[in-house]
């Protein structure tokens, strides 16, 4: 049974990742950090764990956790993987976004190429039993040979805009990312008071990548609806794959497949799904302790190259170009962004 620990417990998320617990099989939650105190008891006496710590550091070292969950703002990631690693922790799942821009991006990239840490980002909708039945169906060649993708999020890029672009790279599993042409408005999402979450309120762009598809990623009000009847920003993502052959779509609460002439659809309850999805991805990270070539899907590298897409898209707005990918970011983005939208 691996030891497991949190490291952020305000908020809805932080609950999500415990009650998750409930279906994880090989680990247990045993210790929970967080700066505020009152915050930290009353977690801990609703997942009754005991071993509760305003200093994290001090949890590594008392605890010795095989795996923590890093739910902190962008801005003290790198901080708390550097500590993990003197600590010898083996794990870690960190939230989403990686980064906020160049600098940090750059620097937790040097990080990951001398680290010994095995990391992974929780974008847990890669494991929802819906969509990885998807997943698997394109992967199998069902819809035929992929020609395009749309992926979207009525929440900006930082928010939900890479879950989106995950699931593109979930769909294209061996493809990489050669090119991006980008589009951003609305500075609100930039201010200081967005908790270090920084995004333009609305994105568009065209991925190109090395095995010949091309995909557009939509994020903020211009993203379309899932349900109609459902004002809720949050609740809106959606990707659809083209096939020659046919399509699936997974618009966040439903699925539709149309496969060699037979269409099929259904809806599913999404926080049901979540639960599960967060599960399995824990799950994997298990898998990839316990066996060095069952690398996470959702693993550091491979974020760092859907972060590297996210400032290639600054990039090309700012300057008006197509950007090559990978790219080396421009210094300081995110306000030469606020200074070009306000």
């Amino acid at each position: 049974m691996y030891k497991c620990a949190i490291i952020g417990v305000s908020g809805g998320r932080a609950h999500g990742l415990a009650e998750a617990y409930e279906h994880v099989r090989r680990g247990k939650l045993a210790a929970i950090s967080s700066r505020q105190q009152d915050k930290l008891d009353a977690f801990g006496e609703k997942f009754g764990v005991d071993a509760r710590y305003t200093d994290y550091r001090e949890m590594f070292a008392v605890e010795k956790p095989d795996l923590v969950h890093v739910n902190t703002p962008p801005t003290v990631r790198l901080e708390i993987m550097e500590a993990a690693e003197a600590a010898g922790i083996p794990s870690l799942v960190v939230e989403k976004p990686l980064a906020c821009q160049g600098e940090d991006f750059m620097a937790i990239r040097e990080f990951a190429a001398r680290s010994s840490v095995k990391i992974s980002i929780n974008h847990q909708l890669h494991f929802h039993p819906r969509r990885m039945a998807l997943q698997h169906l394109v992967q199998e060649g069902k819809i035929g040979d992929i020609r395009s993708i749309e992926a979207s999020a009525r929440m900006n890029l930082a928010y939900q805009g890479t879950h989106s672009l995950q699931a593109i790279g979930a769909f294209l599993p061996d493809a990489r990312p050669i090119s991006v042409f980008g589009q951003v408005s609305g500075a609100a999402g930039l201010q200081e008071t967005r908790g270090q979450h920084y995004a333009p309120d609305q994105s568009l762009a065209a991925i190109a990548y090395d095995n010949g598809v091309h995909a557009t990623l939509q994020c903020g009000a211009n993203a379309p609806r899932v349900r109609r009847d459902d004002d809720r920003i949050h609740t809106h993502k959606r990707i659809v794959v083209h096939g020659s052959r046919g399509y699936v779509q997974w618009p966040m609460w439903s699925w539709e497949t149309f496969v060699d002439g037979v269409y099929d659809s259904g809806t599913h309850e999404y926080p049901e799904e979540d639960i599960l999805g967060q599960a399995g991805l824990t799950e994997a990270m298990f898998d990839w302790l316990e066996d060095d070539g069952a690398i996470h899907p959702l693993n550091l590298d491979l974020a760092l190259q859907d972060f590297n897409v996210v400032l290639g898209m600054y990039m090309s707005a700012l300057n008006h170009a197509v950007v090559s990918l990978p790219v080396e970011p421009e210094p300081d983005l995110i306000n030469k962004l606020r200074q070009a939208l306000a």
